[in-house]
């Protein structure tokens, strides 16, 4: 239930337009600030802003983090009664500057939902982007009892699962679950350059998937990657290292120690979580070739509907050209089984479950 009405969102990027979309969704009075009229404009389009109160209830800033602390004591000043927090990928600097405003600091929460996508802009946001991710948020010392349970009411009006951590764990964490694999992305898909556009064309899923950051904002990840190095440097030296070792074991013909190497990679995998944080299923995997036609895809979840199992995620190939798609489902070992049967039964190109989805 919502506590307060009118909220100001100060950037229309992928995660302020999200952002902006689901709280107007969940019901509040949302307005929306750029420092380019035309992409404030398109965002206003979306959220459907026609008018705003004189002054917020919250201000939401939601620009790179270069810019955060100058934004927060420039709203902080001309909205003397709002609060405020931020969504910036990085929290000690932001911190530390803001903690100069002793007028403003009590009105200001850090936070930093964990979600997000490789395509940037207003036209990428979507209402749902929160869902079920895990949303963290980083009070100072001088954090208001308001400020915060704003925050953590927004963060309950996306969907968002909110974990409390200290500025510096929260950097340092970021540094190996977010920010090296944003490198690890980057580097393989610059170690690409000599491969042919002819041999790129037959890559498969693999690629796809370790490569997908790499599409990311070099503008932002360069600035998010330099600001936290401190922290950052010590993850590179253990992933070089580690692909030190590799190239000596290949270099060597040491097969014992590659298969030591994977081995290892394949039990450290399974410290990942799952799907919305939690502890990770073992999944099995359901292929099913379809027709290129409309309704195909429809039509396998009216059969999952009519067996009451439940899909935890699926994955979709298909070439332009194709006749036929794949569809694979992800489902637990036994809904995977009665859902073959179900597909089996009523004529659909459907194979047996598997373990992994390769």
């Amino acid at each position: 239930m919502a506590t307060f009405h009118e909220i100001k969102v100060v950037g229309a990027g992928l995660i302020g337009t999200s952002i902006a979309l689901g709280l107007k969704g969940a019901g509040y009075n949302v307005s929306i600030d750029d420092e380019y009229p035309e992409v404030e404009a398109l965002a206003q389009n979306l959220i459907g802003q026609i008018s705003f109160g004189a002054e917020p209830d919250l201000i939401i800033i939601a620009t790179p983090i270069s810019t955060v602390s100058t934004l927060v004591q420039v709203y902080g000043t001309r909205y003397p009664h709002s609060s405020l927090m931020d969504v910036a990928g990085l929290k000690s600097e932001v911190m530390q500057e803001i903690d100069k405003f002793p007028e403003i600091s009590p009105r200001f929460c850090a936070s930093h939902p964990m979600a997000g996508r490789e395509i940037a802009g207003a036209l990428a946001a979507r209402a749902d982007l929160f869902q079920g991710r895990i949303w963290i948020y980083t009070p100072s010392g001088h954090t208001n009892d308001l400020a915060l349970s704003r925050a953590l009411e927004v963060v309950e009006a996306l969907g968002g699962l909110p974990v409390l951590l200290e500025a510096e764990e929260h950097d340092e964490a970021i540094a190996g679950i977010s920010h090296l694999p944003q490198i690890v992305s980057s580097l393989l898909s610059v170690s690409l350059e000599e491969v042919s556009d002819r041999n790129l064309a037959l890559a498969g899923q693999g690629l796809k998937d370790v490569s997908r950051l790499a599409a990311s904002d070099p503008t932002l990840w360069a600035e998010l990657l330099h600001a936290n190095r401190g922290k950052l440097v010590e993850f590179l030296k253990v992933l070089s290292k580690n692909l030190e070792e590799i190239s000596t074991s290949l270099q060597n013909d040491d097969l014992r120690k590659t298969h030591e190497i994977l081995s290892r990679a394949k039990e450290n995998h399974q410290r990942i979580p799952g799907k919305h944080g939690g502890k990770k299923r073992d999944y099995w995997y359901l292929p099913i070739v379809i027709d290129d036609k409309a309704g195909q895809l429809a039509m396998i979840f009216d059969h999952c509907a009519g067996v009451a199992v439940n899909v935890e995620d699926l994955t979709i190939e298909h070439s332009p050209g194709q006749e036929t798609g794949l569809i694979t489902l992800a489902l637990s070992r036994s809904d995977a089984e009665k859902l073959h049967k179900k597909l089996s039964d009523s004529g659909w190109k459907v194979h047996l479950p598997r373990e992994s989805i390769g």
